[in-house]
C-alpha cells in the first residue's frame, strides 16, 4: 500500500484533519467556493452515515436552491473531484456513495508538485553557489565549457555541492586549481564510492598521513615543499 493509499483510507476514517490542506489548494485546483463547501457538507454526511445525499437533502443544511446544489455537484463529477463508488454487501445488497478519492488524489498530487518545486529551486540555488565560488577562485568568470563541465558533475554524475566543494578544496590544498585536476578528483572519488565530505576528508586524511610528497615542478624548484602532503590526482596510482 503506497502513501496515497494510505492518507486517504485515513482521511475517510476521519484520522487526518483535511481542512487546511484542502482550504490552501482548492482554488488552485479551479474549484468555486460554492462547490468547496459542497465537499465539506458531503464529508458531514459521510460522517453521519450517509454516503450519498441528494441536492434535497443537502439544501436543509444550506441557503441555496436544490438546482444550484445539483449543478455543483455535477461540476465536481465533470472536473474529475468527485466520484460515484458502488459497492456490495456480503449478502449481496448493492449500494452507492460519493467517494472524494479523486479529489484527495489531486490535493496529494498537488502537494507533492509544490514541494518538487521547491526542492528544484533549492537545487539550482546551491548549483548557483557552486559556479559562484569557483569564479571567486578562478578569479573571472567561467567559460561556457566550463559551465557544462560543472553542470555534467550535478547532472550526469550525481556528485552533490558538498561533495564538489570538498573537490575544490582539495585542489586549492595540492595547488592545482583547474577544472581538469578536479574532475579527476571526483573521478576517483566515485571509483572509490567517496558520496560524503566525511568520506572525502578521511580519504584524504589517510594519505596526507602514509602518502609520499608530490613532485615539485622544476620551475617551483626553488620553493620549499609544502607542509601538508597531497595526492595528485592526474597520475593514475593501481
Amino acid at each position: 500500500m503506497n502513501s496515497q493509499d494510505r492518507l486517504r483510507i485515513w482521511i475517510e476514517r476521519g484520522n487526518v484533519h483535511i481542512s487546511q490542506l484542502f482550504f490552501h489548494s482548492y482554488k488552485k485546483l479551479g474549484i468555486r467556493d460554492m462547490d468547496a463547501l459542497l465537499v465539506l457538507q458531503l464529508m458531514s454526511f459521510a460522517e453521519d452515515g450517509n454516503g450519498l445525499p441528494g441536492p434535497s437533502d443537502i439544501a436543509i443544511r444550506m441557503s441555496l436552491p436544490e438546482e444550484e446544489i445539483g449543478s455543483g455537484l455535477q461540476r465536481l463529477m465533470q472536473s474529475g473531484f468527485l466520484a460515484i463508488e458502488r459497492t456490495m454487501d456480503d449478502d449481496g445488497r448493492l449500494s452507492e456513495s460519493y467517494s472524494l478519492h479523486p479529489l484527495w488524489n489531486r490535493l496529494v498530487d498537488e502537494e507533492i508538485h509544490l514541494c518538487d518545486g521547491q526542492a528544484q529551486a533549492d537545487r539550482q540555488a546551491e548549483e548557483g553557489e557552486i559556479f559562484a565560488i569557483f569564479e571567486q577562485e578562478f578569479g573571472r568568470l567561467l567559460s561556457p565549457m566550463e559551465c557544462e563541465t560543472i553542470s555534467m558533475w550535478f547532472d550526469e554524475d550525481g556528485h552533490s555541492p558538498e561533495l564538489i566543494k570538498a573537490a575544490l578544496r582539495e585542489a586549492v590544498i595540492a595547488r592545482k586549481v583547474s577544472l581538469r585536476y578536479i574532475d579527476r578528483i571526483l573521478f576517483e572519488w566515485k571509483k572509490k564510492n567517496v558520496r560524503s565530505v566525511s568520506d572525502a576528508e578521511e580519504e584524504a586524511r589517510q594519505f596526507r598521513e602514509g602518502g609520499a610528497p608530490a613532485r615539485q615542478s622544476q620551475h617551483h624548484a626553488e620553493e620549499p615543499a609544502p607542509k601538508v602532503q597531497f595526492y595528485n590526482w592526474l597520475e593514475d596510482r593501481n
